[in-house]
């Protein structure tokens, strides 16, 4: 039941997060390989990449990709949340104390991240490569053509089988290692240290909230560089032997942006992923507490029957 709970936290809050999703995917991709001032900016701001995808397509377009994310989400966080819930329950993760280790903590999101992130590429790949998707005046990266998730699915099987639908995989397990460790263990310690203070005692709610949050600070910082060469991975063109023609490996992909796009160029679109971050990895979180809650209560409801 704890791989459950955690995929459905994260499903319910991926539907919220998806449109800066959106925003966020079109600003990494918005001037690949291209020199600052060498590049058409569709997308300024996140206010006006907004804007400009109301425009061209549609509000329905802040959702595009909402399918496969719903779903991507769901698989990934059944194994990243469930398996260290799993492991806290068995007391793993903590001291005699109920206190949160570091190490353990930060082992057991590293891995149940990278897992996750696995299972979940194939959805990750394409939820992507939609997202990116709109009209010739505005588009950034390749543009794949996708009808649909159903259709990109067909599409990319056909060409490539069950290899082509994980292309990019060490990219998104790279980038699902460092943000789950970071979140989930400055959320758990943060909560150890309202805790410890005594503070919000009344609200658990407001300790679950406040916790995700300084965890969404953590990851951000950790996980927006990973992000941008997972983005980038996940929509290049490939070859017809599904080879990418932009980036070789991870290293290629690092190296090539470091060289045309500089430091900076790691961070095109942070305050987008923050602000998906912030109230997508809030509300996983503060979700996941309810439904445990929710569990026990039901239990000790069957235990009195």
């Amino acid at each position: 039941m704890e791989f459950v709970i955690g995929g459905l936290a994260a499903a319910g809050a991926g539907v919220f997060s998806n449109p800066l999703d959106v925003l966020k995917t079109r600003m990494q991709l918005q001037g690949e390989l291209r020199a600052r001032g060498q590049h058409a900016v569709h997308y300024k701001n996140v206010l006006h990449a907004a804007l400009v995808v109301i425009k061209n397509d549609g509000i329905t377009g802040l959702q595009k990709g909402l399918a496969p994310a719903v779903v991507m989400h769901f698989i990934r966080n059944c194994v990243r949340l469930g398996s260290y819930q799993w492991a806290n329950d068995r007391g793993f993760i903590t001291d005699e104390r109920g206190n949160t280790l570091f190490y353990r903590s930060f082992l057991v999101g590293a891995v149940g991240g990278a897992a996750g992130a696995f299972f979940g590429s194939p959805l990750f790949l394409i939820k992507t490569q939609l997202q990116s998707q709109t009209t010739k005046t505005v588009a950034v990266g390749h543009q794949h053509g996708h009808s649909g998730t159903v259709a990109a699915i067909r599409q990319i099987y056909g060409d490539f089988g069950v290899r082509g639908l994980w292309r990019g995989v060490n990219g998104t397990m790279l980038r699902a290692l460092a943000g789950s460790s970071s979140q989930l263990t400055s959320f758990a310690m943060t909560k150890d240290l309202f805790k410890h203070y005594h503070l919000f005692d009344n609200s658990p709610i407001l300790v679950s909230f406040a916790a995700s949050i300084v965890g969404g600070v953590f990851q951000v910082l950790t996980i927006t560089p990973f992000d941008l060469i997972s983005t980038r991975l996940y929509n290049q063109p490939v070859d017809a032997h599904g080879r990418g023609l932009l980036y070789r490996s991870i290293p290629d992909c690092f190296l090539k942006i470091w060289k045309t796009e500089g430091f900076f160029g790691f961070y095109k679109g942070v305050t987008a992923n923050y602000m998906r971050l912030a109230p997508h990895g809030a509300l996983t979180l503060v979700f996941w507490d309810i439904l445990k809650d929710l569990q026990v209560g039901f239990k000790a409801i069957d235990n009195n029957v």
